[in-house]
């Protein structure tokens, strides 16, 4: 299902989830109460289910696409910078795992991964590779993990109130940036970036 799709279903057919991303934590209680025991109907259920799928279809294809960024550059330039105050191309990656696993952890409550882990401020292509893998397996855990309700619920993001549902795509298109930025600098170091598809 194309977002759009996605958007227009939730809106039509599941007002209790919708109404829930936008109200309060109490009101939410109450429309979620509503359902019986705390659970949501079976429409509203099949609207969840059908967000978790849009959302880990987004994140495998951000995950294919990263990793063909990051493996066309040899790993002698991976602490390449177009200007000195640049960040390394090492060093775009590095950024979006912290702050990919910061900002979902800090808003959702889930384990931060990184909370006492020290990442080297330069990594060699194998490690950002690792890391780069561990970030998208925390989210994948995450879009599976977290409960609808949580999924539905409110969070402060960049001066404004957004369901945390969204806030996976806000994080998504925060690495689109940087993975916009790293195409360049492959072609500061004559390599052609390999073309993709899709969203």
């Amino acid at each position: 299902m194309n977002r759009p799709a996605f958007l227009k279903k939730m809106a039509g057919l599941s007002v209790l989830v919708f109404s829930g991303c936008q109200v309060d934590r109490k009101n939410q209680e109450k429309l979620l109460a509503t359902a019986g025991d705390g659970e949501l109907s079976g429409e509203a259920k099949k609207s969840m289910s059908a967000l978790r799928k849009e959302l880990s279809a987004a994140w495998q294809r951000s995950e294919t696409m990263t990793m063909v960024n990051i493996e066309q550059m040899p790993a002698e330039h991976f602490t390449f910078k177009y200007t000195p105050e640049a960040m390394s191309f090492g060093e775009q990656w590095r950024h979006c795992v912290i702050y990919t696993c910061g900002q979902l952890a800090g808003r959702t409550g889930l384990n931060n991964p990184y909370k006492d882990v020290k990442l080297p401020v330069q990594m060699t292509k194998d490690h950002v590779i690792s890391e780069m893998k561990n970030l998208y397996a925390f989210v994948r855990k995450s879009i599976t993990e977290l409960s609808d309700e949580k999924l539905c619920s409110n969070c402060d993001f960049a001066g404004d109130t957004i369901p945390i549902w969204r806030l996976f795509y806000a994080m998504e298109n925060h690495i689109i940036h940087h993975r916009g930025q790293c195409i360049v600098y492959l072609r500061l170091k004559g390599i052609k970036p390999k073309g993709y598809y899709g969203w």
